[in-house]
């Protein structure tokens, strides 16, 4: 029996001491007190056979102590044990089907709580796995849809995309001084578009430029002229000394003669004869510094060379100068429209650019194709775009597919759409009337339907 069992057998009667006067408990003082008094003896006898009955009887409820009691066998206590375990590792299986059915079908309330909480499927997922559910199509495109069309978010832009023109390498801190062109203008490549304050600094930069380039050829000048009256000065020193040797030559004939004759004496011999060796050793001399500078042409002198290097090194600095007022002038980098313009005279060029541009006689659509689609795009097929914004479709074709697969970048209305599905990005070139049409409408988002039963181009 269990602990009850065991609660039963205790004696109902209140153990007695031997030694009654010694007792502890005073049981004989409590009995002989109670049996003065009747009311309190029949009371305590109630409370006797109350407590008699609670720890004897195992069908009261009301036992002042909550006991564990073990009526069954052992054996349905484990099979209990096994049922609880087989439920907790059931519950990750149901938690688990209940993530994917929710994510594969988006059902209505999935979708509203997206729409409360802001959250998307698969934004925190380089790799999201949640399926983008349909894209809602125009009635009229519905009716006429065909099970092999292809249908993908698109947006209309200038062949080629939009140019950004942005500030001048080098401006620094120049601001927008004034802008020259109005949004829809047609410009030609290299056309000014705006300028900027920095144009002052920069022509300042160019005259002194010039006035160093003055100063170099200046100088250049001086010195051919220098080199030029050395090789003369040279040259008349060598016909002075060839002249003077010419006629010592001939005072030291004459005393050889007179010497001969006992005219002249022996002393009066060897200074002529110096004085001939000395014009010889001056003719030498003059050749030499001569051939100094006549050696080599007269641009070809070491000085003319230093000279002219340096006017060569003042014309550089004059033409970077020049180059540097590019810097003060914003330039179109294309033919084509100016399609927004982002900045206003005072303000420092914008991060975005100043103005944006696109070569709008061409208009074109790059459409965003499912990944799981793309195997029956073709070049050349007929494209069909329709937006509320243009009241009529744009017919075009496809030009060109994409080579990598990317992420989503354009999105639909749904809450819960799948911002991160993997697309292919598909080209289509606007006909001439579709394309004067979209003009006006770049980066206007339309919905295109690929007609892959016709024939593309290989």
């Amino acid at each position: 029996m269990g602990a009850l069992g065991r609660i039963g057998t205790v004696p109902t009667e209140p153990r007695r001491c031997g030694v009654q006067d010694a007792c502890p408990h005073n049981h004989v003082r409590a009995v002989k007190s109670a049996g003065d008094d009747p009311t309190k003896a029949a009371a305590q006898e109630r409370r006797k056979k109350k407590r008699k009955t609670l720890m004897t009887d195992p069908a009261k409820t009301d036992l002042p102590l909550d006991l564990p009691l073990d009526t069954g066998p052992k054996s349905a206590q484990r099979r209990w044990f096994r049922k609880r375990y087989l439920l907790v590792l059931l519950i990750p299986v149901f938690m688990f089907t209940g993530a994917v059915l929710g994510l594969y079908f988006q059902p209505p309330g999935l979708q509203k709580f997206y729409a409360l909480t802001g959250l998307q499927p698969g934004a925190g997922s380089d790799a999201p796995i949640a399926l983008p559910p349909e894209i809602d199509l125009p009635p009229k495109m519905a009716e006429t849809m065909l099970p092999t069309d292809v249908v993908g978010l698109a947006r209309v832009m200038p062949r080629g995309d939009v140019s950004v023109v942005a500030a001048p390498y080098g401006a620094g801190d120049a601001r927008v001084a004034e802008i020259l062109v109005s949004v829809g203008d047609r410009v030609e490549k290299g056309a000014v578009l705006a300028r900027l304050d920095n144009a002052t600094a920069l022509e300042g930069a160019v005259l002194m430029a010039e006035a160093n380039l003055a100063v170099r050829e200046a100088t250049l000048m001086q010195t051919r002229a220098a080199v030029q009256a050395s090789r003369d000065e040279a040259q008349a020193a060598l016909d002075q000394a060839v002249a003077n040797a010419s006629e010592a030559g001939a005072t030291l004939a004459r005393t050889e003669e007179l010497f001969s004759r006992a005219v002249a004496t022996e002393a009066t011999l060897d200074s002529v004869r110096t004085a001939a060796e000395g014009a010889k050793l001056a003719v030498a001399r003059a050749e030499a510094t001569l051939k100094r500078f006549s050696a080599v042409a007269l641009d070809d002198q070491p000085d003319v060379i230093v000279a002219t290097r340096n006017v060569e090194a003042a014309r550089a600095d004059l033409e970077r100068a020049r180059l540097d007022m590019a810097r003060a002038e914003v330039v179109a980098p294309i033919a084509g429209t100016v399609l927004d313009i982002h900045a206003t005279p005072g303000q420092r060029p914008p991060a975005q650019g100043i103005m944006d541009m696109g070569d709008t006689g061409q208009m074109m659509a790059e459409v965003e194709v499912w990944q799981d689609r793309i195997g029956s795009v073709r070049e050349g097929q007929a494209v069909e775009l329709v937006a509320a914004a243009l009241g009529t479709t744009l017919q075009g074709r496809v030009e060109s597919l994409g080579l990598t697969v990317g992420r989503q970048g354009l999105i639909s209305d749904d809450a819960a759409e799948n911002k991160d599905a993997r697309v292919i990005r598909v080209l289509v070139a606007l006909d001439a009337a579709s394309s004067g049409l979209a003009a006006r409408f770049t980066n206007l988002e339309v919905i295109a339907r690929i007609d892959t039963t016709a024939r593309g181009t290989p």
